[in-house]
């Protein structure tokens, strides 16, 4: 049974009387959660004015209106922006908000749970991120509290159901190519995949939760499970199913090293670290302060496989 968002007693949405004052500058828009966001500004009656560096090729979303631009450089700012949402990379984001002189009273970002568990991985490039997301985060706080505004970060973990994710999308790609699918068998490392649609939820109801107002927020999904059995759902729902293989360490590598002969990439030590380690996260305060609540992982093949 999925559980519904609950709307705590400080959410707020807009009434008929301040809808027309409501409008929101949308980052990352074209994006799986972004686009999810808008529609959900839209219902509420919000105006948006949504940033894409190729504009004019963008698909029409209603209530949407597009403007070129490319983070971190300069994006004219609405007069009567109320709020920003970047749905994007928010290092870029932050980059841009030090700078933009926005009077937005609101702002809400959405960051990664990679500043917890990516910090002592092997891989340089992977800590270059943990340095950046950290360093972004204290830019948008800062720059919040300096010009009198609310900020609000929120931290997914794995993001799966628009078919357009570069995890569990990834793999039923790879399953679906090759009809199989190889992990490690002791790859038992916990996971809480989250929907993109609680993701969507969630950014509108931090935005209107004053609770939400200068902190950071983990989001996880609503179920913890290992992630070999997170991997098997996700191919056992796809169509034709597609068996996982646990194979013993040695045979592993050597499966690996013909992955990579194939042409498989993003298979890098720090990846490989991770699938025995518990990548856990607590949804308390985020359901505390604004009322999140998602759902269990029940993976269908739309979630993963885009239509023609």
């Amino acid at each position: 049974m999925l559980r519904a968002m609950q709307t705590p007693p400080a959410l707020r949405m807009p009434t008929s009387t301040d809808a027309a004052n409501a409008h929101a500058l949308v980052f990352g828009a074209s994006g799986q959660i972004g686009r999810r966001v808008c529609a959900r500004l839209h219902r509420e009656g919000w105006r948006i004015t949504a940033v894409s560096r190729n504009a004019a090729s963008q698909p029409p979303l209603p209530g949407v209106t597009w403007v070129e631009g490319a983070l971190p450089d300069r994006v004219a700012l609405p007069d009567d922006c109320t709020a920003l949402v970047s749905c994007g990379p928010l290092d870029l984001f932050s980059q841009w908000y030090a700078g933009s002189g926005s009077g937005a009273r609101r702002v809400v970002a959405f960051g990664s749970t990679s500043l917890h568990v990516k910090h002592d991985s092997p891989d340089p490039a992977e800590r270059g991120l943990v340095r950046r997301l950290q360093a972004a985060e204290t830019t948008v706080f800062d720059t919040a509290a300096a010009g009198g505004a609310d900020a609000t970060l929120l931290r997914p973990t794995l993001v799966y159901g628009a078919a357009s994710d570069r995890n569990l999308t990834r793999i039923a790609g790879l399953a679906r190519r090759y009809r199989t699918f190889v992990l490690p068998a002791d790859a038992a490392g916990l996971r809480q995949p989250v929907h993109v649609d609680d993701l969507a939820d969630a950014a509108m109801a931090a935005l209107h939760a004053p609770a939400s107002a200068g902190r950071g927020y983990d989001l996880p999904g609503g179920e913890t499970l290992a992630y070999t059995d997170m991997v098997a759902r996700t191919l056992a729902s796809l169509d034709p199913p597609v068996r996982l293989w646990r194979l013993p360490g040695p045979l592993f590598d050597i499966a690996l090293r013909l992955a990579r002969h194939l042409g498989l990439r993003g298979a890098g030590p720090g990846v490989l670290a991770r699938l025995r380690s518990d990548l856990v996260f607590d949804a308390g305060p985020a359901g505390r302060d604004f009322g999140y609540a998602p759902r269990r992982f029940r993976p269908e093949r739309a979630m993963f496989v885009a239509p023609p």
